[in-house]
């Protein structure tokens, strides 16, 4: 043995656990608001006690070390819950209750857990109930008072255990969390993530975003994915507070701005669109506004700066690489366009590289790759993917991208959705960003479909805001002042919804199933 190899009792010194940190906040702010939810308030005493009374819980039903499943809406239950999951050393297994039964069943069964947390209000859904029934393991229930067809309400499971952290070996490399990617294409792959991976971006984002226990956070996002898990474990590291929401409602989220006095609001950049609607809308008590998942145009970035504050970020990442990893701030560099990502934060370095594993320099264009404590573990079960995923010692995103002036990060686009048009490529993002900047358009999903000629043809399909006056003749005329003649749809048209995820990113791959034979109509009857 290795004179130098850590004891346990080292090890329990010097580990990296996330339950870890709300227990530190509790001892140094036990009376300071943890969670707002509605008209329950748990401050960091409440939160520490509930949520090692639920580990306790646990580890006398599941013991340690294994998956715990969770069907929830955003709560500070569900807060309690994953806390405790953490605390027991067992394993988080959120999933996006927006999935189909089917696909839920799958996720649940693949990860296989041990346990599932469930909000009471689906086991009202017969779908959801078979899928949880079919599962057999023991049931917690969520914002329930009673039990549910043999679910134990969370205050049960937690009645008559210690408030004590409990005194479980957590290694820092151990798996804390298996999220599941929102499944643009095909199957979900599980991501794993450890205690000391997420920690990484836990402590980065506090550095990168200067959070101290003074701010409020938004928590309208669901918590099930990464980027809002993420920022509330930061917030919560720091001793701050984050406001819950469960679903994005434009008058309640100004009304909660208001009545909180947020510090920091995330969000998509359709909320903030909807937020500015309302003309007398303002939020004096804004240190940061963050967006994410998709460029928002200079127009409404000044709206952001002058009503909101004129600190407006964007914060990108992935399941794969905690969140954040990089940020760009519009306002500091005006000439950029949109679809800039900036540079990296300190828990991360970003790169991009050509397919032989050669780093590119400034406008060489490639994969952005990523490497840095804050990457995953791998994908459960699924050594291939793992390994094609880590190659050459890097995260391959799948994003191309090309460094820009003074080291900041262009995305031009994801691999697949790259469109060739007639020998030239076609970022189907930058058409977005354009289509987007169009003041009737509220949504666009830009695809390339098979053309006799073009090889592929640049497609967008729109969606009006409401009550505008726009045509295809007015949008291809705004398209053709901003875009290269090859980059202009050769074909638009108008609908009432794009598929999306939950967090509002467009599923190319439905897209086309939907709209391809219309697309090749459309090539039919022009003799194309």
């Amino acid at each position: 043995m290795n004179e130098m190899d850590p004891s346990p009792q080292q090890r329990r010194i010097r580990r990296v656990a996330l339950g870890d940190m709300i227990h530190r906040s509790a001892l140094k702010f036990p009376e300071r608001t943890a969670v707002v939810d509605g008209a329950l308030r748990l401050n960091y005493a409440e939160l520490d006690a509930r949520s090692s009374r639920f580990a306790h819980h646990l580890l006398q039903q599941i013991g340690s070390g294994r998956q715990v499943g969770m069907l929830c809406l955003n709560s500070a239950d569900m807060i309690v819950a994953y806390n405790g999951i953490h605390k027991s050393g067992n394993v988080w297994v959120p999933v996006n209750v927006r999935l189909d039964a089917e696909t839920i069943a799958y996720i649940l069964r693949h990860a296989e857990v041990a346990a599932v947390v469930v909000d009471e209000a689906f086991m009202a859904m017969p779908a959801l109930a078979r899928v949880l029934h079919d599962l057999a393991v023991p049931l917690i229930l969520t914002m329930a008072a009673a039990p549910v067809d043999g679910a134990t309400p969370l205050a049960q499971a937690e009645r008559g255990h210690g408030a004590d952290l409990p005194e479980v070996t957590i290694d820092s490399e151990q798996s804390a969390l298996i999220m599941y990617t929102s499944g643009t294409t095909g199957r979900p792959k599980g991501v794993v993530h450890s205690h000391a991976s997420v920690a990484a971006a836990v402590m980065g984002n506090m550095a990168g975003l200067s959070v101290t226990e003074q701010d409020v956070f938004s928590g309208v996002l669901p918590l099930f994915h990464c980027a809002q898990h993420c920022l509330v474990a930061t917030v919560h590291a720091a001793g701050g507070c984050v406001v819950l929401l469960r679903g994005f409602v434009p008058e309640e989220v100004r009304d909660s701005i208001t009545r909180e006095h947020y510090t920091v609001f995330t969000g998509l950049p359709m909320m903030y669109g909807a937020l500015l609607a309302d003309p007398a809308f303002r939020a004096p008590s804004l240190r940061l506004a963050m967006y994410a998942m998709a460029p928002i145009p200079k127009p409404l970035i000044a709206q952001i700066a002058e009503r909101m504050t004129a600190n407006v970020m964007l914060a990108t990442g992935q399941t794969e690489m905690y969140p954040g990893t990089m940020t760009f701030r519009p306002l500091d560099h005006p000439d950029l366009d949109a679809n800039y990502w900036g540079s990296s934060l300190a828990h991360n370095e970003t790169a991009v590289m050509d397919d032989e594993g050669r780093l590119l320099g400034e406008g060489q264009p490639g994969e952005i790759v990523h490497r840095g404590a804050n990457a995953m573990l791998g994908y459960f079960k699924d050594p291939e993917a793992t390994a094609a995923a880590q190659r050459f010692g890097w995260h391959h995103t799948g994003d191309l991208g090309m460094w820009g002036p003074h080291g900041q990060m262009m995305f031009l686009d994801r691999k697949k959705d790259m469109i060739k048009s007639g020998g030239e490529n076609v970022a189907s993002v930058k058409v977005e960003a354009v289509i987007l900047a169009h003041p009737g358009v509220a949504g666009v999903g830009v695809i390339g479909v098979a053309h006799p000629r073009w090889i592929e043809a640049v497609c967008a399909f729109v969606v009006k805001k409401p009550g505008a006056e726009l045509d295809e003749a007015a949008l291809l005329a705004h398209c053709r002042q901003h875009l290269g003649g090859f980059e202009v749809p050769k074909l638009i048209r108008f609908v009432e919804q794009l598929p999306a995820t939950s967090t509002g990113k467009v599923q190319k791959h439905v897209l086309r199933k939907q709209f391809e034979a219309l697309a090749q109509e459309a090539w039919d009857s022009e003799g194309a």
